[in-house]
């Protein structure tokens, strides 16, 4: 995470889902996703793709990133996790098994040194 200039606790908002861009509601689904950086983070810019995997069976969503994808660069290694207060990545009540509604379509992603 050095050579990306990024701390544990540095944060940027992200656009959680790439195929749900500025969406008032979204669905998302256990297994992989691919989100965008909306600000630089680090050395990454903005439209950066993150990389990472989601589950849905608690009452809340839990994102997990793995790689990062800058444009027109190699992938690199990351460790982050979507975040958000206020319960705001709490699954709507309508969710079905192994799917996870949610207000809105931006959290932030902040680095972590392990997944917990």
């Amino acid at each position: 995470m050095e050579a990306l200039k990024l701390h544990v606790g540095d944060a940027s908002l992200v656009e959680l889902d790439a195929n749900q861009l500025r969406s008032k509601r979204i669905t998302l689904y256990d297994g992989p996703i691919e989100s965008v950086l909306k600000e630089e983070f680090g050395t990454l810019e903005a439209t950066t793709r993150l990389y990472g995997q989601v589950w849905t069976s608690g009452p809340q969503v839990v994102i997990r990133y793995y790689e990062a994808h800058p444009p027109d660069s190699a992938k690199l290694p990351i460790c982050a996790v979507a975040r958000l207060s206020y319960d705001q990545m709490k699954k709507r009540p309508e969710s079905q098994p192994g799917t996870a509604i949610l207000d809105g379509s931006i959290a932030a992603a902040y680095v972590v040194d392990a997944f917990r």
